[in-house]
């Protein structure tokens, strides 16, 4: 093989080398589907009774997704509530969600995908959310600020600005707000919560 060939060959090879290293781009947030990861997503709540006394509680199950049109729908496992207490679950489940018949409450919204088109891999944007919570067959509309952060190729994490700020009369609940009053001989729960979240979705 002459010295001419030899480098035609070297230089060939260096250079499909160099191309099949180079980084690919990250497709665009606008491609694909994508699904909540539960095990890293986080729903609270805090509730306050006696007036002054507040406690911090969860939802250890969510599940959900966004199409690539923007239609979102998270669901929430009622049964998965939790106080820190076993008894308080219990009662939380049984009297006061009854999750016999109400298993979930589901939360949707039609988000614009292009408003996340350009977001690139550890950027992040604020977008107001314009969502509608569903809870024993009861559908109410809320809106909050959403920082939406692309913390990978394929991973997002969208966390509440600010919390959403639900009342139990909306949803038909006093009356078992009432009952887990009486059951534990407390003088008042305060019908209104502040629920945050905190959802990693994979493409």
């Amino acid at each position: 093989m002459t010295n001419t060939i030899r480098i035609t060959v070297a230089t060939t090879f260096l250079a499909l080398g160099a191309c099949s290293g180079a980084p690919a781009e990250p497709l665009a947030l606008t491609q694909g589907a994508w699904t909540v990861d539960g095990e890293a997503s986080q729903l609270t709540y805090v509730s306050i009774k006696s007036g002054e006394i507040a406690e911090v509680n969860s939802f250890e199950t969510v599940t959900g997704s966004v199409s690539a049109d923007g239609a979102a729908s998270i669901e929430i496992d009622l049964a998965s509530v939790d106080t820190g207490i076993d008894i308080r679950n219990e009662r939380m489940r049984d009297v006061f969600f009854v999750v016999a018949d109400n298993p979930t409450a589901t939360v949707t919204a039609q988000i614009d995908p292009a408003a996340f088109a350009s977001l690139g891999v550890g950027a992040s944007t604020t977008q107001t959310l314009d969502g509608t919570l569903s809870l024993k067959g009861i559908d109410a509309p809320f809106r909050t600020e959403v920082i939406v952060t692309r913390v990978g190729a394929d991973r997002v994490l969208a966390v509440s600005d600010a919390p959403v700020i639900i009342e139990a009369g909306r949803f038909e609940l006093t009356d078992g707000l009432a009952q887990l009053q009486e059951l534990a001989g407390l003088p008042s729960i305060t019908p209104v919560v502040p629920v945050t979240f905190s959802l990693t979705f994979e493409r």
